[in-house]
């Protein structure tokens, strides 16, 4: 199951982030494969010469087990250090990627014509804090929402994976990975109706399932920190 990383331009503040994110969980990226989508750096890649070669170099040195490459044809690659990467298409049926979109930047400086009337600005959107997902989650899906919590009406299955910014709330079997807290919040729990989980994370702590005993296997749990722990009970 892989991780897809989307650098974002400028570069140098999307590395900062991302090395924030790895001090405060570090087992997050461990032995993970990861896609890099590069969709948003496309217009930078086809002007810089050698961006993509030291793009490949940054992340590399971080540790990142790549094992393909989105968002940019294979000939685009070509004369750099992704050539001979594994070149995936646009959308994958084995991976599901939900994050909060963003309204396109505005430019104030962009010319209006005199006659024309001025518009008041109409009123941002709320910022979606809570993503509901109404399906299965299938083995081999990720559903990646930072933003938030993340509710899932229906079971997740072993291998697939619920990552939230939040808390984590599934209805149905939970068999593959939750890992809540992901932006730094060690407030957030997990809760599932029967927990059959790999593996449960908070804010970079995480259990698996041979630390939590027979008694809560198949049981409606939660899990929280507590200290420098993640602790589970049984919800009945």
């Amino acid at each position: 199951m892989a991780l897809i990383v989307a650098p974002e331009p400028p570069l140098g503040p999307w590395l900062a982030a991302l090395d924030e994110q790895m001090g405060r969980s570090k087992q997050f990226f461990a032995d993970r494969p990861v896609v890099i989508n590069l969709a948003a750096l496309r217009d930078q890649a086809a002007v810089e010469s050698g961006f993509l070669d030291e793009l490949a170099g940054q992340l590399a040195g971080r540790g990142l087990n790549i094992i393909g490459v989105e968002g940019l044809e294979r000939a685009q690659l070509e004369g750099t250090r992704w050539a001979q990467a594994w070149v995936l298409g646009a959308t994958s049926r084995d991976r599901l990627v939900l994050v909060p979109d963003d309204p396109p930047p505005v430019d104030p400086s962009a010319d209006r014509p005199v006659d024309a009337p001025i518009m008041e600005p109409e009123p941002e959107p709320p910022t979606q804090t809570h993503l509901i997902v109404d399906r299965p989650v299938r083995s081999g899906q990720s559903i990646i929402f930072e933003a938030g919590d993340v509710t899932v009406l229906a079971s997740v299955a072993s291998g697939a994976e619920i990552i939230a910014g939040g808390s984590i709330h599934i209805y149905g079997a939970l068999r593959g990975r939750a890992v809540a807290g992901v932006q730094g919040n060690p407030a957030a729990r997990i809760f599932c109706r029967r927990l059959f989980a790999e593996l449960l994370a908070i804010d970079g702590l995480y259990r698996t399932a041979e630390h939590w005993g027979e008694g809560l296997h198949g049981r409606p749990a939660q899990a929280w920190l507590e200290g420098e722990s993640v602790r589970l009970a049984a919800l009945e």
